[in-house]
């Protein structure tokens, strides 16, 4: 089993794995690794699992794609990084930049709520140069896929970077090691279309390697307002409250609708009520925070499960790509009432619920 107490990253664990350059310098910050944790009250009767992404250095899974990526890009002498960002790659491309030693630009949508501020902050933090794009995500890669290609010493970092999906498939390996097998249905979020063909990638390399006995079935997550690959054509202005999946044109649409086919699985159109549902829940009767887009895998299952796509005894896993202190206004704004009160036991005691106020 690849995961130790001496767990060094997903390069170190995985590098025969990776199409790396043989010269490549392995950059970590120790990312992969995460918790996969069993639910107790989502599944509804299924072995439900949650592969908890958040867990990884930037809080999400960007991270397994971007410490290749920019491992890549050392090796080919690279003096910059770029990329266009809904938030997370930025805050993962920002970090892994400072790691390395090189400039990151990062170009993200303008406007109210285009990009939650979490992620903002992390790319700042991070020492990033922040380019606020008017227009909406497509139109912000667009424009850097044109720079990159104008400038040989550019590193794009998005995922129409091989070596991004290269990285990302590590979790499907560890899927598999966690479970001892690959599970029947994995549920993941759908915005750009990397991460899925990235999954599923990663579980056809471990059936290959006699290393899992099969490949699960896929269900992939869209937006209602954002969802391309549900609807067959692209989406001009995608809208929904999930902002790490508002893209109405997926660069990796191609693969995505190629691993969908091959796992006989499926596209699904959540709504915007559906995810906070289910971000709501995994809070509240889990115990898991995440951000909102990640809740689109829950709300995924339970609708292919209304359906009957998913049996009740089937093993199933749900990716839940980012942390949810990735975006604290949600949080807040859905969270409980605030309550003030005097400095006294009593004050603080009368904001319990009427039937827990008298011991």
């Amino acid at each position: 089993m690849a995961q130790t107490a001496r767990w060094r990253g997903i390069i170190d664990a995985y590098r025969s794995y990776l199409s790396l350059p043989a010269d490549a310098p392995t950059l970590t910050l120790h990312e992969g690794n995460t918790p996969l944790v069993p639910a107790r009250h989502a599944g509804r009767g299924a072995d439900l699992h949650f592969k908890i992404e958040g867990a990884n250095p930037t809080g999400s899974f960007k991270d397994r794609g971007m410490a290749v990526a920019v491992s890549g890009a050392m090796a080919e002498g690279a003096r910059f990084l770029v990329c266009a960002s809904t938030g997370n790659t930025s805050a993962s491309a920002a970090a892994y930049a400072a790691r390395a030693g090189l400039p990151a630009l990062l170009a993200v949508p303008a406007g109210d709520g285009a990009v939650a501020q979490g992620k903002l902050a992390q790319a700042l933090a991070f020492g990033a140069r922040l380019v606020l794009v008017g227009g909406n995500f497509d139109q912000a890669l667009a424009a850097v896929r044109a720079l990159a290609a104008a400038r040989p010493d550019a590193a794009l970092v998005n995922s129409v970077n091989p070596l991004r999906l290269e990285g990302q498939k590590t979790g499907a390996y560890e899927v598999v090691e966690q479970l001892g097998d690959a599970p029947e249905w994995l549920c993941i979020p759908v915005g750009n279309a990397g991460n899925i063909s990235a999954y599923w990638r990663g579980f056809c390399e471990y059936r290959q390697s006699g290393r899992a006995g099969r490949v699960p079935r896929l269900i992939g997550a869209q937006a209602a307002g954002a969802a391309p690959l549900v609807h067959g054509r692209e989406v001009d202005e995608p809208k929904t409250l999930a902002s790490a999946i508002r893209i109405g044109r997926p660069a990796s649409a191609h693969l995505a609708r190629a691993a969908v086919a091959e796992a006989d699985g499926r596209f699904l159109a959540v709504s915007d009520a559906d995810i906070l549902e289910a971000y709501r829940f995994l809070a509240r009767r889990e115990g898991i925070f995440c951000e909102p887009a990640s809740a689109a895998s829950l709300a995924g299952f339970w609708q292919a499960q209304r359906a009957g796509l998913i049996a009740a005894d089937q093993r199933v896993v749900c990716v839940l790509t980012g942390n949810g202190l990735k975006d604290p206004e949600r949080a807040i704004a859905e969270g409980e009432p605030t309550v003030r009160a005097e400095p006294t036991a009593a004050a603080i005691a009368a904001a319990l619920p009427p039937e827990l106020r008298d011991a």
